[in-house]
C-alpha cells in the first residue's frame, strides 16, 4: 500500500502544497507505471478539491473547466516569428541538434562555415548572432497590416536559449550572450503598440534529449573519435571567449544517452518521454517550470503554445500542470476572466478540454465540437536560404486556401513567416505577407468573427482527405484546391461560401445550399457587387461578374 506523507493538523494551503508536493514525488518515482499514473489521478483530484485556492488546481480534471475566450475564437488568423539564434546560420530547422549529426547537410554546412563541433559548438554560433537589423514594430505593423489579430513570438527552442532576460537561466539567454538584446521584450512592446494580442512559444522542454547528439563524435574522417562540445564545462572555458559561463546550463548532457540515441530518428518516438528515453532529472524539470513562470509574470503573454506532446514534460513531471494552471488564474486574477490560451498537441479528449488542441503543418478533416488551431510556415520554421533561392515559399494563394479551410472547421490559423539571422525578412516573403493582407481587406468578413456552418465544405478535396499523423502534417498531402471547393462560415443571419478557385463558365453551383431557404440577396464581398442566382434541386446558381476581381483564387459570397 501506498502511503501519503502528510502532517496532521495542517491548514488548507500546507495540505494543498504537501499533496502537490507528494504528487510530483510519486510521478517522478513511477512515473511509467499504471499503478503510478492510477495514484497522479487521485491525488489530482483530492488537490482540485480543497476549498480557498485559485478556480484552476495543477490537475486534468481541473484545467477541464476551461472554456476558451471570444478573442480567440472571433481572431481566425495569427502571426509568429518563429526566430532565433538557429536563424543565423541560415540553413533550416533543428541545426543546433543536426550539426552534430555526421553527415548531415547540416553538419556539412557547419563544417564550411564555422569549422568542426568538436571547436566550435552551437554556444559559439550563438556568440555570432547578431540580431543587429531587427525592427520588430516595423514587422508587427507589417503582420497586422496583413489581417493578423494576434501575433506569437518564439521565447527559446529545443536548443535552449532563452530570448529575452531570464532570472532561471541566467548566463544563457540574449540579453547575456549573442545580439545582447531582450528579444520578447521588443516584441511585447511591438504587439501591445499595435494591439495585437501577444503570446510566446515555448520549446526548451526537449532540450535534455534533443542536445544528445552533442555528446558524440565523428566516425570516420580526420576527426573521428573527437568529441563534440555537449559535454564540456564550465573549467573548460579558460582563455575562450565563454569564459565563466557553464555549457551544460545550456546543453544539459551530463546525463547517459536515451536508447538508440545514436539513430537519429529516434527521438521522434520519445518525444513523449517514452519509449527508452532516459528521464530528464527533477531539477532540469524545476528550472523549466521555474524559467516558464518567470517569463509568464515577467512579460505577461496571453496566450503560450507549448510544442510538446499535452504539456511540458508530462507524464514524467506535473511542471507543465503547473504553468497552465498558473497563466489561467492569473488571467482571472488580473482581468476579472479567463482571457488566456495554452496550447499543445496530441491531445486525447479530456485533455481538449483543458487547453487548445494545436495541429502542426496541418488540418483537421472534420468540424471540430472544440476551438482548434493550426501552425505552419511560408518555408521552414527556421530561415533557409536555399528556400529563397530556389523560390519555394508557400505563396499567398496557398494560406489563404489553408486559411479558409481552417476557419470553417472551427479553427484558427497561425503562419510563420522566417526571420534571418539579423532580423530581416526578405523580399519575396514581404511579397507573400502583403498579397495576404491584400485579400483579407477585400474578403475578411467571411473570416473575422464567424462561426461554423452546418457543414464545412463541398468539393472533390474533400474526398481525397489526408489522415493526420503525430502532431498533425498532412499538409499538402490530398488533392489541391480548385474551383469546385467551396468552404462556408456563417455570421449573424449570413452564410458565408468562399470558392477556392473561380469557375471557368462564370456560375457557381452551391449544391450544399439546394435544400436551404431561397436567399434574399448574394453579395461578392470583394465588389459588393450583387449577383443574379437561381436555386433548384442541384443547388444555389450564382452568376458571377464577367469581371474577376483580384486576388480571385479565393473569393467569398454574401448570402443573406
Amino acid at each position: 500500500m501506498l502511503c501519503l506523507n502528510i502532517r496532521p493538523s495542517v491548514t488548507g494551503n500546507e495540505l494543498l502544497n504537501e499533496i502537490t508536493m507528494n504528487r510530483r514525488q510519486l510521478l517522478q518515482q513511477l512515473a511509467w507505471s499504471v499503478p503510478a499514473l492510477a495514484m497522479s489521478k487521485q491525488l489530482n483530484a483530492a488537490a482540485s478539491l480543497i476549498p480557498g485556492q485559485s478556480p484552476f488546481q495543477p490537475s486534468w480534471e481541473s484545467l477541464a473547466a476551461y472554456k476558451v475566450p471570444d478573442w480567440f475564437r472571433n481572431a481566425k488568423f495569427g502571426m509568429w516569428a518563429h526566430w532565433g539564434p538557429q536563424c543565423e546560420p541560415e540553413a533550416g530547422d533543428w541545426y543546433a541538434r543536426n550539426m552534430y549529426t555526421e553527415g548531415s547537410a547540416q553538419y556539412k554546412k557547419h563544417l564550411e562555415k564555422y569549422g568542426h563541433p568538436s571547436t566550435f559548438g552551437f554556444k559559439d554560433v550563438i556568440h555570432t548572432w547578431k540580431a543587429d537589423q531587427w525592427n520588430p514594430e516595423e514587422l508587427v505593423s507589417l503582420y497586422k497590416n496583413a489581417g493578423a489579430r494576434y501575433f506569437m513570438a518564439m521565447a527559446n527552442h529545443h536548443d535552449n536559449l532563452d530570448l529575452f532576460n531570464s532570472r532561471y537561466q541566467p548566463s544563457w539567454n540574449s540579453t547575456k550572450v549573442g545580439p545582447m538584446k531582450d528579444i520578447i521584450g521588443g516584441w511585447a512592446k511591438a504587439a501591445r503598440k499595435y494591439d495585437l494580442p501577444f503570446g510566446v512559444s515555448v520549446h526548451a522542454a526537449h532540450a535534455w534529449r534533443w542536445y544528445e547528439s552533442a555528446q558524440g563524435a565523428d566516425k570516420q574522417g580526420p576527426f573521428a573519435g573527437v568529441p563534440y562540445d555537449g559535454k564540456l564545462t564550465k573549467a573548460d572555458g579558460k582563455g575562450l571567449w565563454w569564459e565563466g559561463l557553464d555549457p551544460q546550463e545550456l546543453y544539459t548532457q551530463h546525463h547517459p544517452l536515451s536508447r538508440n540515441s545514436e539513430n537519429p530518428g529516434s527521438i521522434h518516438r520519445q518525444w513523449h518521454w517514452g519509449e527508452g528515453v532516459y528521464a530528464p532529472s527533477n531539477a532540469y524539470c524545476e528550472n523549466f517550470y521555474n524559467r516558464t513562470i518567470d517569463l509568464i509574470d515577467s512579460y505577461h503573454p496571453s496566450f503560450i503554445y507549448f510544442d510538446d506532446t499535452a504539456l511540458p514534460l508530462w507524464p514524467v513531471s506535473d511542471a507543465g500542470l503547473r504553468i497552465a494552471a498558473h497563466l489561467y488564474n492569473k488571467s482571472i486574477k488580473e482581468k476579472g476572466k479567463l482571457d488566456a490560451v495554452v496550447f499543445g498537441k496530441i491531445l486525447d479528449e479530456q485533455q481538449r478540454k483543458c487547453m487548445v488542441w494545436d495541429i502542426e503543418r496541418g488540418q483537421s478533416n472534420q468540424i471540430e465540437p472544440l476551438p482548434w488551431q493550426t501552425d505552419t510556415c511560408i518555408g521552414t520554421w527556421h530561415y533557409h536560404r536555399e528556400i529563397y533561392e530556389k523560390k519555394q515559399y508557400k505563396n499567398a494563394q496557398t494560406v489563404i486556401h489553408i486559411l479558409c479551410d481552417v476557419v470553417s472547421k472551427n479553427g484558427n490559423l497561425m503562419l510563420n513567416v522566417p526571420v534571418r539571422g539579423n532580423g530581416t525578412i526578405d523580399e519575396q516573403e514581404r511579397s507573400v505577407v502583403e498579397e495576404i493582407g491584400h485579400w483579407m481587406a477585400m474578403n475578411s468578413e467571411a473570416i473575422y468573427d464567424t462561426r461554423p456552418w452546418q457543414v464545412y465544405g463541398e468539393g472533390p478535396a474533400m474526398e481525397a482527405a489526408a489522415p493526420l499523423s503525430g502532431q498533425g502534417f498532412n499538409e499538402g498531402k490530398g488533392k489541391p484546391f480548385t474551383a469546385a471547393d467551396i468552404r462556408f462560415t456563417t455570421k449573424n443571419n449570413s452564410v458565408y461560401a468562399i470558392a477556392l478557385g473561380w469557375p471557368e463558365n462564370n456560375t457557381l453551383t452551391i449544391s450544399s445550399l439546394k435544400a436551404t431557404k431561397t436567399p434574399s440577396r448574394v453579395t461578392l464581398l470583394a465588389t459588393g457587387e450583387r449577383l443574379s442566382f437561381t436555386r433548384d434541386e442541384e443547388g444555389l446558381h450564382v452568376v458571377m461578374p464577367q469581371n474577376r476581381p483580384e486576388l480571385s483564387y479565393a473569393f467569398a459570397l454574401k448570402i443573406s
